[in-house]
């Protein structure tokens, strides 16, 4: 009998049998090192401040679009409500930029006065500035930890991350699936979006918070260096994120969440906890949308409820599809090349076509041309535009080598195993 333990190859390293990982973060080094090159902070000025900008909130929409992917594509949830977590982080670090801001203002105006301001005028005034719009003067309890920069980091992970929690725990303990899960991720949406759009929610209703692109105490940095730091960030978070997300789904543990996905009643049959797999995976997409979500709102200046509306879930959902959900990079390209797209055509850069009896503008039509391209997706290539690496490296059907693991010929083999 072969000794099996002496002819067992022993295990590769992670990028080695990734080495997709190692080609996406070569791309994105060598996008940020151009941008960065051709940029007006520290290049040569050919790509402006804006489309640098741009550039910043596009990383952070594929980083949401991964976390996205990972919960639906891999492990099969359809949460429509991944986009309030990437707002809840935004609003989280948004309150931070608000009152520091904010306070240097009140410090200054005041600084003139007779006598020192107390603690309490100051306080008092920059309540004022921030809450005057809605009529209110006194800070809401939410906003106890606004002054503390690492606190209200802390908020934008420990939030998203707790509410999941405790949503999905609800959800996957009573065994809600399919597009009834998708429902009660759309209704918890919906009523936080709508709890915010009220004035005594404390975070300003419709008004929502501005001027988050103005970094306190670096006023004297212009924005098209800050621009070109925030591309950085972004890029490291959506580097790291992709190293993250590719390693939960390798492995076993990969494997379950995929089994889930395919058959969960059979999973739960072998003995697999279900609930916890999902609940984790659940969290952890979350606590990635939170950190998304406070990456771009700085850069984006502004947020308000209307960014967590349920719209807003389902053209997330829109772009992993697209891009070909169950591959990560495919959530990466889809959200890349949606965002861009939608930029172009929303931002009037799109020439509007002339039919002489009615005249195409595309702000209008994008919508519709956006879904019209969901539709065909789904109908004419359900594995997106990712799906296209298939045809290009011609791997159609797995890579089968070794001896045969289980009673049929090329059911499962020795490669595949180990992958």
């Amino acid at each position: 009998m072969t000794d099996i333990a002496a002819t067992h190859t022993p295990r590769r390293p992670f990028v080695a049998r990734y080495p997709s990982v190692l080609i996406f973060l070569g791309l994105l080094a060598l996008l940020t090192l151009g941008v960065t090159i051709l940029a007006e902070g520290f290049g040569i000025g050919v790509i402006s401040t804006s489309f640098v900008k741009t550039l910043g909130k596009m990383l952070c929409l594929c980083l949401v679009a991964l976390a996205m992917d990972l919960v639906w594509g891999y492990c099969g949830i359809l949460s429509l409500g991944h986009m309030a977590f990437f707002g809840i982080g935004g609003y989280a670090i948004g309150m931070w930029l608000m009152y520091a801001r904010t306070e240097i203002i009140v410090r200054e105006s005041l600084a003139a006065a007779p006598l020192p301001p107390t603690p309490q005028e100051i306080s008092d005034g920059i309540a004022g500035q921030i809450f005057g719009v809605v009529g209110a003067s006194e800070f809401p309890p939410i906003w106890a930890f606004a002054h503390s920069l690492p606190l209200q980091l802390l908020a934008v992970v420990l939030i998203p991350g707790l509410i999941a929690l405790i949503f999905g725990w609800l959800a996957f303990r009573s065994r809600v699936t399919g597009v009834y899960l998708s429902i009660l991720t759309q209704a918890m949406t919906l009523a936080l979006s709508l709890y915010l759009f009220q004035n005594d929610s404390g975070l300003r209703g419709n008004n929502g918070l501005s001027g988050l692109q103005n970094l306190p105490g670096l006023d004297h940095v212009p924005q098209s260096t800050i621009s070109i730091v925030f591309l950085w960030a972004s890029a490291a978070a959506l580097g790291l994120g992709y190293v993250l997300c590719a390693w939960v789904v390798s492995g076993k543990f990969g494997s379950v969440i995929r089994a889930i996905r395919d058959d969960e009643a059979r999973v739960r049959f072998l003995g697999y906890s279900v609930e916890a797999y999902k609940l984790f995976i659940f969290t952890f997409t979350a606590v990635i949308a939170g950190i998304a979500g406070a990456l771009y709102y700085p850069q984006a200046g502004i947020i308000n409820p209307a960014e967590i509306a349920p719209i807003a879930s389902i053209y997330l959902a829109v772009w992993v599809a697209i891009g070909g959900r169950g591959r990560l990079y495919g959530a990466v390209i889809g959200a890349a090349f949606v965002s861009l797209l939608s930029t172009w055509f929303t931002g009037g850069q799109a020439p509007d076509i002339n039919l002489g009896f009615y005249t195409i503008q595309w702000v209008d039509w994008w919508t519709i041309l956006l879904g019209l391209s969901f539709v065909a997706v789904t109908l004419f290539a359900p594995r997106g535009i990712g799906g296209l690496t298939d045809l290009i490296t011609e791997r159609r059907h797995p890579d089968r080598h070794g001896a045969d693991l289980g009673p049929d010929p090329g059911a499962l083999q020795e490669r595949e195993a180990e992958k």
